[in-house]
């Protein structure tokens, strides 16, 4: 590990629309390339991805590709920080890219601060650009639709936080905290930088930094997502035996539709329970509402405003409770 060096690791998987975009974003980036090696870790991609990367790397030397035949995200992410020789470590997505700063200010703020970690905002934004997508990215960066995921939303000062995406890491924090979860296909990097946070460590977000990250822009693959994401909720807090490897905003959407589902089930002993579950329901369809009717003024439908939250917060709390259905069947 040589001092000042740089190891930026991205994992990879059938990315050919978002990869060239991210190679191009760090290359003219503003930091010094003889410090630095860019290392993807492929899960065996079955489109162009690692065919466009080798085209970077007949031009760049500091860029290479590994391999990794298990796919999983986490073991792609510990294959490359295994494999780095760099003193300062970011691991960043493929599916975004990064302003010409986003380097050089965490480098320069991870110091500062003296934390184990730093990162920067996202920039949600959709390739695709529609009424429909548009409306997706606004409740991405909206508490309601995201709660006080700090990353996501913004901030107006520099602060402690508890996780932050696409960080700065310090090699020596691999080796205090251990490596990503690889049991976890979903949340290995929450539940890392928690880990960090519960152990002493300290983690900040730096608001000067952005980058932009390409977010699902239908309603099909925004319910996909977000229903991995609520299921590996579940197994998250499973595999690790704590629910401190997550944040209470992580299980809101799961509280939610349990105020629906379990008042619903009830009222077939005790038919008065049913009002507890139009409750519920009404209080936060009269929130959507106002809320989408505000943020229409951003220039968004309002109708596809009140679709994005719904697919959002139901896919969530039904991936989470498939996720305690899931756990059933171990035993």
């Amino acid at each position: 590990m040589k001092k000042d060096t740089i190891s930026i690791i991205i994992p990879c998987l059938n990315e050919e629309h978002y990869i060239a975009n991210c190679i191009e974003s760090i290359i003219h980036s503003d930091i010094d390339f003889s410090k630095t090696e860019l290392i993807f870790v492929d899960g065996n991609s079955s489109d162009k991805t690692v065919e466009i990367i080798n085209k970077y790397i007949q031009k760049y030397p500091f860029i290479q590709v590994f391999y990794n035949p298990k796919k999983f995200t986490p073991i792609s992410m510990n294959m490359g920080i295994k494999a780095s020789t760099g003193e300062y470590i970011f691991v960043l997505s493929a599916h975004a890219k990064y302003e010409k700063n986003y380097f050089s200010k965490l480098l320069e703020q991870i110091e500062i601060l003296n934390a184990d970690c730093v990162g920067g905002v996202l920039l949600t934004e959709v390739k695709n650009k529609n009424r429909k997508s548009n409306s997706i990215k606004e409740i991405l960066t909206h508490k309601f639709g995201v709660g006080n995921a700090s990353f996501r939303t913004g901030s107006s000062a520099i602060q402690e936080v508890d996780t932050v995406a696409f960080g700065c890491y310090r090699k020596e924090v691999f080796e205090k905290y251990g490596f990503f979860d690889e049991r976890l296909i979903r949340n290995q990097d929450i539940e890392l930088n928690k880990r960090i946070v519960n152990g002493g460590g300290k983690i900040y977000l730096i608001p000067q930094v952005r980058c932009i990250y390409y977010a699902r822009d239908n309603f099909r693959d925004l319910a996909k997502n977000n229903y991995s994401n609520g299921f590996w909720n579940i197994l998250t807090a499973y595999y690790t035996k704590t629910l401190n490897s997550l944040s209470l905003r992580h299980f809101i959407p799961l509280i939610f539709l349990l105020s629906l589902v379990l008042p619903t089930l009830l009222s077939l002993l005790i038919p008065q329970m049913i009002w507890m579950a139009l409750f519920s329901l009404s209080s936060y369809l009269a929130l959507v509402i106002i809320i989408s009717f505000k943020l229409k003024e951003n220039n968004n439908n309002f109708f596809y405003l009140i679709g994005s939250f719904l697919t959002l917060h139901l896919s969530y709390g039904w991936g989470s409770l498939m996720g305690i259905f899931s756990l059933f069947k171990k035993y």
